[in-house]
């Protein structure tokens, strides 16, 4: 039973990443919204679309590992990756972003990913 909630999670949170990625890329000020910091009307196009590359990448190397080196791999891969949306709760926060997207998307999200990581390691 504990096997298929861990992979199910994972494969969830890695499309997830690799959503956000697509988002950046076809809609990078939408996509700058939502993260929590609005997108400058000039010159943040280029961070816009490394972030959307980076995100992508990020999720198809999570499913990747998912799909061909397990559940050890994965939860070593979230565990580390967890640190990214800890670094984006600071980044909303130093910012001046909404403490109410700090917390409860990147936060709950880096929540989300310890605990898929534990469930990772268990199976």
């Amino acid at each position: 039973m504990l096997t298929p909630i861990a992979y199910g999670l994972a494969i969830v949170l890695n499309l997830m990443v690799v959503w956000i990625g697509i988002s950046f890329l076809a809609q990078p000020k939408v996509a700058a919204a939502g993260y929590g910091v609005a997108a400058k009307e000039n010159g943040d196009a280029v961070y816009l679309t490394i972030k959307g590359v980076r995100d992508g990448t990020y999720g198809l190397l999570g499913l990747a590992l998912l799909a061909f080196a397990g559940a050890h791999a994965e939860a070593w891969f979230m565990l580390v990756v967890a640190l990214a949306p800890i670094a984006d709760t600071l980044i909303v926060l130093r910012n001046g972003g909404k403490k109410a997207v700090a917390y409860g998307i990147h936060t709950l999200t880096a929540v989300i990913m310890l605990i898929n990581a534990a469930l990772l390691f268990a199976v």
